[in-house]
């Protein structure tokens, strides 16, 4: 019996967000000084270092948990379970159903019970819930409906990773065009899958001085309402611990798995950053002290897609599962491997077989 991924979806705003849209206003330090460096200048070197070009916000129509529910609808489709059959609803994201340019973000009820409202199941014992664990928060979940298959407390599961962080951004603060919206879900399930599935996980959670490296905060405009608060971060912190851990904990993973890294097809990252997403590789396979670096083992989105948090990896995942990204694809028994990193500091890698 394995824990085998037999469907997945995605939901891609179609409002499209291009970096010159950065331009027409100032941004201002932490300290709520006016950065005197045109935003021309500012955006460009910001695309230098990340790799964004654009980014994806949903629409006020449309909330995380209904664009979840979305992607969500296109896994179960796609691997014909009968969503009344789910043991499991799993739900990652970070904020809830925000509601743009308030001082409030809406849980209740959780969003995994409103995506499970949405698709209008039934059956009480499917158990739906969500989990804060930051950007990993999908991969988190795979691990989670992995144990409790394990255990025999379920056998189909629906994890899910939702976020529209366009509602929580600050719009003076530099940081701000790093973040977009984006769903994506897949359907797993315990079965007899000839070795394909989960191979092997590894996760870890730091927070000494790195539990604060993400927070909340004003804005950086100095006539904010200090009322509101935005998503903010320690930017070149959180570069440095996701170089030194990440890398370690995919090694790990793979380890554990008893898997060579030679036999690693993918390595699906979290979409946080171009250059750093690139670091993490090379340090990963310096591990194993290999000096070149497979043509195409690493998907990116990030260019077009920027970084919707708990969404960038299952995102990834549909896109190159249906040959929507050129010059990758999947075979049946290719090894890939799944990692995140984000708030908590928390990062986590899982190794799986197509």
């Amino acid at each position: 019996m394995q824990t085998v991924i037999t469907g997945t979806g995605s939901y891609i705003p179609t409002e499209v967000k291009t970096n010159r849209d950065f331009t027409i206003h100032d941004f201002y330090a932490e300290n709520h000084t006016r950065i005197t460096t045109p935003p021309e200048e500012v955006t460009s070197k910001f695309q230098q270092i990340t790799g964004i070009e654009e980014r994806r916000y949903a629409v006020p129509e449309l909330n995380a948990s209904q664009i979840g529910a979305i992607a969500a609808r296109l896994a179960l489709e796609d691997s014909g379970v009968d969503p009344e059959t789910l043991d499991q609803i799993i739900v990652a994201h970070n904020f809830g159903d925000v509601v743009k340019h308030t001082i409030q973000t809406d849980i209740l009820p959780a969003l995994a019970s409103r995506i499970k409202h949405e698709l209008q199941i039934s059956n009480p014992n499917c158990v739906a819930y969500d989990i804060l664990f930051g950007c990993p928060g999908w991969v988190q979940g795979v691990i989670q409906a992995h144990a409790f298959f394990q255990s025999g407390m379920a056998r189909k599961a629906l994890v899910i990773g939702t976020e529209t962080l366009s509602r929580v951004l600050d719009m003076y603060d530099r940081d701000s065009m790093i973040f977009s919206d984006g769903a994506g879900a897949s359907v797993l399930e315990y079965k007899n899958a000839n070795h394909s599935g989960v191979l092997g996980y590894s996760v870890q959670s730091h927070c000494m001085d790195e539990a604060y490296y993400l927070y909340m905060g004003k804005s950086n405009f100095p006539h904010s309402d200090p009322r509101v608060r935005y998503i903010k971060m320690h930017g070149r912190k959180v570069y440095e611990y996701a170089m030194k851990y990440v890398p370690m904990a995919m090694k790990d993973c793979l380890d554990k798995s008893g898997i060579s890294i030679d036999e690693v097809k993918k390595v699906f990252i979290h979409q946080a950053n171009e250059k750093m997403d690139e670091g993490i590789i090379k340090a990963f396979y310096k591990l194993y002290d290999r000096k070149e670096i497979p043509d195409l083992i690493m998907p990116m989105s990030i260019h077009k897609l920027g970084n919707s948090s708990v969404a960038t990896v299952p995102t990834l995942f549909d896109l190159v599962r249906r040959n929507e990204l050129d010059d990758h694809h999947l075979e049946k028994g290719d090894v890939v491997l799944f990692a995140s990193v984000g708030a908590g500091m928390n990062i986590n890698a899982v190794c799986y077989r197509v």
